[in-house]
């Protein structure tokens, strides 16, 4: 019997997830499981080996070695080397969408991500957390907003962290990248039957997260 509480996020790139998941993690003292980190860590070892991003045994391969850890206050570190602003960069936000179709990957993560989720209380994020990685969490949430909105937000992310970045080429990204999640063969993105809508086009952060709160405080309180 399960005894730790799971929260899913799901949602298309840039919906505000991760930033909402984190600051949900924070104010009810949740552990926060950014898998879509995990996704662009794995991507990023595979540049950095030199292994092609395109064959999937070869970075299912990699991946079989190599520890991926998310450590308190959003760090991401591969095989104990700090990756957190490069899993950003453009080159890996080129190539996680392929990486991220291939089946062997996404079950290995899975496993990794489970085993998490059943040690302690989480809030996961990702695009098929409600429907596969943890089809039995408590809470389940689908965030969706306008295209151009989450460009925007991707934009200012970008220059925050001095990456140079064209909005209108975000976009496009942005629009590509949900159509190849939404028809991927394994896993796509879709809204679990029981997932609660959250349009956040036209809410602040502070207005989603106390919405998340007050749904979870109400069922469980």
């Amino acid at each position: 019997m399960r005894n730790f509480i799971q929260i899913a996020i799901d949602g298309p790139a840039a919906a505000g997830k991760s930033t909402i998941a984190k600051i949900v993690a924070e104010k009810i003292g949740f552990v926060y499981v950014d898998t879509g980190a995990m996704y662009r860590a794995v991507t990023w070892a595979a540049i950095n080996c030199g292994v092609a991003t395109c064959k999937e045994q070869e970075v299912a391969d990699l991946l079989a070695k190599t520890e991926v850890k998310l450590a308190p206050g959003g760090k991401v570190f591969v095989n104990g080397f700090d990756v957190t602003t490069t899993i950003r960069e453009p080159m890996v936000t080129k190539a996680v969408s392929q990486v991220a179709t291939y089946q062997s990957v996404r079950e290995e993560l899975k496993n990794r991500q489970a085993q998490l989720a059943d040690s302690t209380n989480v809030i996961m994020d990702g695009r098929d957390i409600g429907t596969n990685v943890l089809p039995q969490a408590n809470f389940k949430f689908f965030m969706i907003a306008d295209p151009r909105v989450r460009a925007e937000r991707r934009y200012k992310e970008n220059i925050a962290r001095g990456i140079p970045s064209d909005i209108d080429l975000l976009e496009q990204e942005i629009r590509e990248r949900d159509e190849m999640d939404a028809n991927r063969e394994h896993a796509p993105l879709r809204r679990a039957d029981d997932a609660i809508l959250l349009d956040t086009s036209h809410m602040t952060i502070d207005e989603v997260v106390a919405e998340i709160i007050h749904f979870v405080n109400t069922k469980t309180g």
